[in-house]
C-alpha cells in the first residue's frame, strides 16, 4: 500500500500481469485472468483466484484473458481487471501514479491508445509506453547505453519480441504471435491427435513445465497426464514423455526461430557483428524451456544465454525506466509508424 504516490512500472501480459513500484521492487505477480458475474457485470475476482476458475464455472459465470497476443481484446474487462490490481496498491494514495506500460514491437496505434486508455481508468495521472525488447534488456542488466548491438528475444505469453538495441534505444524490431501459449495449444493438438484424449490449456501448462524441452534431454522424462476420451466422454489417463512434447514444441519454436533470423537479415552489418560478439540474451517465460537457448544457437551460429530471474525481466526493465519518465513522449509512440517509415 502506497501512502504517497510511486510511479509504477506494469507489465502487461497475456499470461502474467506484473507491477514495479518506484522504490519497492515488483509488489504485485498476477495471471492476468478476470472472472465476473455475466447477469450483473460485478468482478468476481482477478489473477490467481480467478485463473483457478478457468473451465470450472457455471453458466452465470465466465473466467477468462482479456489480453489475447499480447494485446487489449476486450478493453472494458482488462480496465477493470487493472483497475482491481492497482486499488489495493494506491487505496491511499494522495496523488495518482504516473506508469509506463510495456507493449510488444507489432503493436498499431489502436492498440497503443487502447493500453493508454485502460491505464488512465485504471487510476493513473500519466500513461508511458515502453516496448518490450527495451524493457527486457533493461530488466537482464544489458548495458545498451554505447554504440554498441545486442540482441533481446522475449518469449512472453502470447507473443515473442526480438529487438536490436544501441545507444539506449530500439535499432531493430520485430514480433510474432508465437510463444508461451501456442506452446501449450501444441501440447494439446499432440496429445488429441495421438492419444484422442481431450485435456486443458492449464493442464498442457503443467506438462510444458514439468517435461517440456524443444532439445533432447540428457534423461528422458514422463509425467501421467488425465483428460477426457474423446470417444467415450470418460476420464482417462495417460503417459506421456519429454521426446513426445518435443516432437510437439518443434513446430513453434522454429517459428520463433526463424523471426530472430528475419531480424538479424534486416539489421545492418555493424551491428549483427556486435550482436555475434556480446551474444542473444533469451528473456520471457517461454525461455525457460529446456534448450531453448541451444536451438537458437544451433540455428543462428551465435551463442544464446537465458537471463536470470527471465520471468521478471520486463517489469525490472519497468522499473529502471521510472527514472527516464521526465524525458519520455507521453500518450502514443506509434511504433507502426515508425516501421512504416524505416521502410
Amino acid at each position: 500500500m502506497l501512502f504517497f504516490s510511486k510511479d509504477l512500472g506494469i507489465d502487461l501480459g497475456t499470461s502474467n500481469v506484473l507491477i514495479y513500484a518506484a522504490g519497492k521492487g515488483v509488489i504485485l505477480r498476477e495471471p492476468s485472468v478476470i472472472a465476473l458475474d455475466k447477469n450483473t457485470g460485478k468482478v468476481l475476482q482477478v489473477g490467481a483466484a480467478a485463473r483457478n476458475m478457468l473451465g470450472r464455472t457455471p453458466g452465470n459465470v465466465v473466467a477468462i484473458h482479456p489480453l489475447q497476443d499480447g494485446v487489449i481484446s476486450d478493453y472494458e474487462l482488462t480496465a477493470k481487471m487493472l483497475t482491481e490490481m492497482i486499488r489495493g496498491i494506491i487505496k491511499h494514495a494522495v496523488v495518482k501514479p504516473r506508469m509506463i506500460v510495456c507493449v510488444p514491437s507489432g503493436i498499431t496505434e489502436v492498440e497503443e491508445r487502447a493500453v493508454i486508455q485502460a491505464a488512465n481508468e485504471a487510476g493513473a495521472r500519466r500513461v508511458y509506453l515502453i516496448e518490450e525488447p527495451l524493457a527486457a534488456a533493461l530488466g537482464a542488466q544489458i548495458d545498451i547505453s554505447a554504440p554498441e548491438g545486442h540482441m533481446v528475444v522475449d518469449i512472453g505469453g502470447g507473443t515473442t519480441d526480438v529487438g536490436v538495441l544501441t545507444m539506449n534505444g530500439v535499432a531493430n524490431s520485430a514480433s510474432v504471435k508465437v510463444a508461451g501459449i501456442a506452446f501449450d495449444e501444441a501440447i494439446v493438438k499432440y496429445i488429441r491427435k495421438n492419444y484422442g484424449l481431450l485435456i486443458g490449456n492449464n493442464t498442457a501448462e503443467d506438462i510444458k513445465i514439468s517435461i517440456g524441452c524443444v532439445w533432447q534431454r540428457p534423461e528422458a522424462l514422463s509425467m501421467a497426464v488425465k483428460g477426457r476420451d474423446i470417444k467415450t466422454g470418460l476420464a482417462r489417463e495417460i503417459v506421456i514423455g519429454s521426446d513426445e512434447v518435443m516432437e510437439s514444441l518443434r513446430r513453434p519454436a522454429r517459428q520463433i526461430c526463424d523471426k530472430v533470423l528475419d531480424v538479424l537479415e534486416e539489421t545492418t552489418p555493424e551491428l549483427v557483428a556486435d550482436i555475434s560478439k556480446n551474444g542473444i540474451v533469451l528473456t520471457g517465460g517461454g525461455s525457460q524451456i529446456y534448450g531453448m537457448d541451444k536451438l537458437l544457437q544451433e540455428r543462428t551460429e551465435i551463442k544464446c544465454m537465458v537471463a536470470d530471474d527471465a520471468d521478471s525481466c520486463v517489469a525490472y526493465g519497468c522499473g529502471k525506466s521510472l527514472a527516464w519518465m521526465n524525458h519520455m513522449q507521453e500518450d502514443t509512440i506509434n511504433i507502426a509508424r515508425r516501421r512504416l517509415l524505416k521502410e
